[in-house]
């Protein structure tokens, strides 16, 4: 499934309405890594991302799998810039003795420069950090000034949908359809790109990705 709202669309429509993208891997050969993405890392390893066949995924029959071993992988989309709206993601973590994370990256710079929020399936825990200068740090949530990020169930091996909604310095984070938490922060303000992020050994599938900024 794939589909791009154009900029004409947009202006005839409600300033309310988000124009962005969504997108599965259908259209991407096997095997490799998807076309129109850039394969990253912040830290050292060997990060290892690719379109492979998953029956039944969210939007189709082809997804994006991270199976490699590095201190944080991603996978960037190229065409993106986005300062506000949303991000979100379907993600269904299958192994790692290490880790079993999925994330979002927004307001991505660089691999040493970005928001991640990420789900854990072996802590069972959704955590908001930011990655600055290549160290990566919990932000507090809203309302409370200690503690690290909130529990929150995250079964392996099923899909679940991950998201983030961005407004300025506020962040408002959901899992399954349910507001977990909110954080702000300054660090990054403006446009970045926005991409899909792991942790260490994970080996985690990506499907229907998507984005959207407020006109």
């Amino acid at each position: 499934m794939k589909s791009v709202f154009c900029s004409a669309l947009a202006i005839a429509l409600p300033v309310t309405m988000l124009a962005g993208g969504s997108t599965g891997f259908d259209d991407q050969e096997i095997g490799g890594a998807p076309a129109g993405w850039t394969v990253a890392m912040t830290g050292k390893g060997s990060p290892q991302w690719t379109v492979e066949n998953e029956a039944k995924a969210p939007s189709g029959d082809k997804v994006l799998k991270q199976s490699g071993t590095a201190s944080y992988p991603l996978c960037v989309k190229d065409d993106t810039s986005l300062t506000d709206g949303f991000v979100e993601v379907y993600f269904k973590p299958l192994t790692g003795k290490k880790d079993q994370a999925a994330g979002i990256v927004w307001r991505y710079r660089d691999p040493n420069n970005y928001y991640i929020v990420r789900a854990n399936a072996l802590e069972d825990n959704v955590v908001l950090y930011k990655v600055e200068k290549g160290k990566r740090s919990s932000l507090n949530i809203v309302g409370r000034k200690e503690g690290y990020g909130v529990d929150a169930e995250v079964p392996n091996g099923q899909w679940q949908v991950l998201r983030v909604e961005i407004a300025g310095d506020l962040f408002t984070v959901s899992l399954e359809g349910k507001e977990l938490f909110q954080v702000k922060d300054q660090t990054f303000a403006g446009a970045g790109k926005v991409g899909l992020w792991t942790k260490a050994d994970s080996v985690t599938l990506f499907d229907d990705f998507s984005y959207g900024a407020k006109d």
